[in-house]
């Protein structure tokens, strides 16, 4: 092999790379904004009802509840950092089919740790069951239950852009992108 053909081998795996990356934090960026967006026209319709002291009450209450838990136990100290991570990874070991299903590579659905892959799975059967049970409550609950949720998915969105800009930017990015090869660090 030629040095210009080794130079384009390498220019193209540096530009897929970067191609997988910006398209992991786009998509998974983009699942949550559309997430947002669309709880938020939901939460909205609670304030076509006449809300009581318990309403206000509860929505305060719950919205503090899911930005603890969902924004920053669930997002800041676990998802950002992991989906960051793995974009970082991926920049630096692009495979065709990570660059193609970046979103999912980065959410940790695939060439992944077993712990990652059972984490992300669940994850995803937990939030399917959410959504099916709070599709059952009655207005203007379920408006409540919807704006704590978006509460905490914007700070989740928040948080990914911030540990991705820094993985991205950064010569040195402590987490771990918990592939087989590296693991648990």
């Amino acid at each position: 092999m030629s040095r210009g053909t080794q130079r384009s081998g390498s220019a193209t795996r540096t530009i897929a790379g970067y191609v997988g990356a910006a398209w992991g934090v786009l998509g998974v960026s983009l699942l949550l904004a559309i997430a947002s967006y669309r709880l938020a026209r939901l939460a909205a319709i609670a304030l076509d009802h006449a809300l009581d002291w318990q309403h206000w009450a509860g929505s305060v209450i719950f919205t503090a509840f899911m930005l603890y838990s969902e924004g920053y136990r669930g997002f800041q100290l676990s998802f950002s950092p992991m989906v960051a991570a793995r974009a970082r990874y991926l920049r630096a070991n692009p495979r065709l089919t990570h660059v193609v299903l970046a979103p999912a590579f980065c959410m940790g659905y695939f060439h992944a740790t077993r712990a990652r892959r059972i984490k992300s799975t669940l994850l995803t059967i937990m939030i399917v069951i959410f959504v099916v049970l709070v599709q059952r409550i009655e207005q203007p609950w379920r408006g409540i239950v919807d704006a704590g949720v978006v509460a905490g998915l914007a700070w989740g969105l928040v948080t990914l852009v911030v540990f991705c800009h820094q993985a991205l930017s950064r010569r040195e990015f402590r987490y771990s992108p918990e592939t087989p090869e590296i693991g648990q660090s």
